[in-house]
Formats: structure tokens, sequence, C-alpha cells
């Protein structure tokens, strides 16, 4: 499975745990909810400062959200 189809499952599966909608998300982080349904469908790429600030506001590392480890394991400094 490619890197955005994963980032796009994971990032999906996230947002509903947290029981937010597209939009919903996408007002509390700045970001379009049409951006964001076009991540979660694997249709768009990120940059790295939405990789970060997502991995920030779910909790889990940036390496879970893109594929690269499925322990979602957050280990980053707090700010």
């Amino acid at each position: 499975m490619e890197v955005k189809a994963i980032f796009g499952e994971r990032l999906r599966e996230l947002r509903q745990k947290a029981g937010l909608q597209q939009n919903e998300l996408g007002e509390k982080l700045g970001l379009s909810s049409n951006g964001i349904g076009m991540m979660e469908r694997g249709h768009r790429g990120t940059t790295i400062e939405k990789v970060v600030l997502l991995a920030k506001y779910f909790h889990v590392s940036a390496d879970y959200l893109l594929g690269i480890t499925d322990d979602p394991a957050w280990r980053g400094a707090e700010e």
C-alpha cells in the first residue's frame, strides 16, 4: 500500500475515533475540510508541517501516520 493511502486511512481512523467530522478537524487545525477529505482518500499528499500538526493533535507518532510503524505511541517532546 502506498504512503498516501496508509496516511489517509490512519488519518480517517483517528478523526472518526475522536468523533470529529472533516470540517470540525479542519476548523481545529486551520485546514480545509476539502483538504482533509482529499488526504483521507489518498488523493493528496501533505507537508511535513501538517504531518507534525496532525501527529501532535492526535498524540501519535508521525511514523505511525506515515505507515513506517504500526505502533501509534507518541514519544515526542511536549511544547
